[in-house]
């Protein structure tokens, strides 16, 4: 196997130091138009590239950031991973992935990105609770972390989330409008929903137009199966008059597993018979067999603020962030 080439070899080839060499291949660096482009056309003709790990130990980063994931069966975790991913390399940085569910612990998987010596640890999910990330393993020297799209409650460890308060006010102001009555929330994993608030919010909003009896229904897991099974024991199990008009479902995926139990199974219409709302405007909810009413995450938005918090181009702080109520024809 052919060795890589040096920055000593390519200074000596170019005719520079090796300090410029470092200098050519380093952001924002002094150096003149000149001795860059003559150091790149060297380096592109020895097929050199800079040592990023031995860079590292001169600037006490390593440009890996962890980001850390529950619920790879949740297909609207695909977009937000997609910008996500794609916005830190654009920012020069490696993202390492990392599979978290009930099977993993959680404290030694964040030791072990520490031993990895990443910058920064993006949780991304549902799964991680307050008493995980305050665990006495974890020392200060720990490095710094940031919650994506669910709320923390944590001292030092500040989340970038959809404003879901403003959120489910928008959606049931819209639903109460339209004049449903009988209102009903379906939740994911207890475990893991009460992290995201929307079934508190959503009763709560209710509450204040004079609607306290809401429908819970409870499904497994995020997932199209999980949210048919869950409609289909509240719908055998309740007289049609007794049925709510309009159900909320914590995610789009869960309400098209309803809406294919509630046409298919049972043969009721949307909205006529009973409307549904869902959260977070995955495409295929859009399409024409679904029509979904959703609410839609500001997902760039959050993506961005993230990384200006790990960048140091901003201080690290919750934020929320306004998404959009879009009306279709399922309510």
């Amino acid at each position: 196997m052919r060795k890589r080439a040096t920055a000593k070899q390519v200074a000596e080839a170019a005719g520079v130091s090796k300090w410029t060499v470092i200098r050519a291949f380093t952001p924002g660096a002094s150096i003149t138009e000149e001795s860059k482009r003559k150091v790149l056309e060297t380096a592109a003709a020895l097929n050199y590239t800079p040592n990023l790990l031995a860079r590292s130990l001169a600037t006490n980063t390593t440009g890996q950031v962890a980001v850390f994931v529950d619920d790879f069966a949740n297909p609207q975790k695909l977009p937000f991973l997609e910008s996500l991913t794609e916005k830190l390399q654009a920012a020069g940085l490696v993202v390492m992935l990392i599979n978290i569910n009930n099977h993993f612990d959680h404290v030694n998987a964040l030791l072990h990105a520490d031993q990895r010596q990443v910058d920064a640890i993006i949780l991304f999910g549902t799964a991680f609770r307050d008493e995980t990330l305050t665990d006495l393993q974890l020392g200060n020297g720990m490095p710094p972390m940031f919650v994506l799209a669910r709320d923390s409650q944590i001292e030092g460890v500040p989340a970038v989330v959809c404003d879901a308060e403003l959120a489910l006010r928008e959606i049931v102001d819209h639903l109460h409008a339209k004049g449903y009555k009988r209102p009903g929330f379906m939740s994911g994993a207890a475990a893991l929903s009460t992290a995201l608030r929307r079934r508190q919010h959503f009763a709560e909003f209710w509450a204040e137009k004079g609607v306290t009896d809401i429908a819970l229904l409870s499904a497994e897991k995020y997932s199209a199966p999980a949210g048919a099974a869950s409609i289909r024991r509240y719908l055998s199990e309740t007289a049609a008059q007794d049925r709510v008009d309009v159900l909320m479902c914590e995610n789009d995926i869960l309400a098209i597993g309803a809406m294919d139990e509630i046409r298919g199974k049972f043969g009721l219409r949307v909205p006529e018979d009973i409307a549904i709302v869902g959260f977070d405007n995955y495409e295929l909810g859009g399409s024409f067999a679904y029509g979904l009413t959703t609410y839609e995450q500001p997902r760039n938005e959050m993506v961005d603020v993230v990384l200006k918090m790990i960048k140091g181009k901003i201080e690290p702080e919750t934020i929320t962030l306004p998404g959009r109520l879009i009306v279709r024809r399922s309510a």
